[in-house]
């Protein structure tokens, strides 16, 4: 099966995004202690990358299948970070869980959201 090279860039991004995802939020108040400057670069970057996910998504089953799935993403990182926030002072665990959903959040909502339109476009064109 040949892969076209779109979705090989797509597929790094978004590898690349769940990983700098996860770091950050393990790392966030290492590196957000002194300067913002940091995390907020950070933060574009998974935007960016999301943003880049969302636009690279090609072809009816696959962006169904992203939809789908990162649609589920971002209603359990949503719904599960605040839920996380009531219990953080119980467990340092999961004050990092709910950073790095926090993170995950930032990566999928504007990749989610491309998708969906793209999606859209593409069922109304005539």
């Amino acid at each position: 099966m040949v892969k076209s090279r779109e979705n090989l860039i797509s597929a790094w991004a978004f590898l690349i995004g769940v990983v700098l995802a996860i770091l950050i939020g393990i790392f966030q108040r290492v590196l957000g202690g002194p300067s913002r400057l940091i995390i907020s670069i950070v933060y574009t970057v998974l935007v960016l990358l999301g943003l880049l996910v969302g636009f690279l998504v090609e072809g009816d089953k696959d962006s169904t299948t992203f939809l789908i799935a990162a649609l589920a993403l971002v209603i359990v990182s949503g719904l599960g970070k605040d839920s996380l926030i009531y219990i953080s002072n119980l467990s340092p665990i999961t004050s990092y869980l709910s950073e790095v959903l926090s993170a995950l959040l930032i990566m999928f909502v504007p990749a989610t959201i491309i998708a969906a339109l793209k999606t859209v476009f593409s069922i109304t064109s005539i």
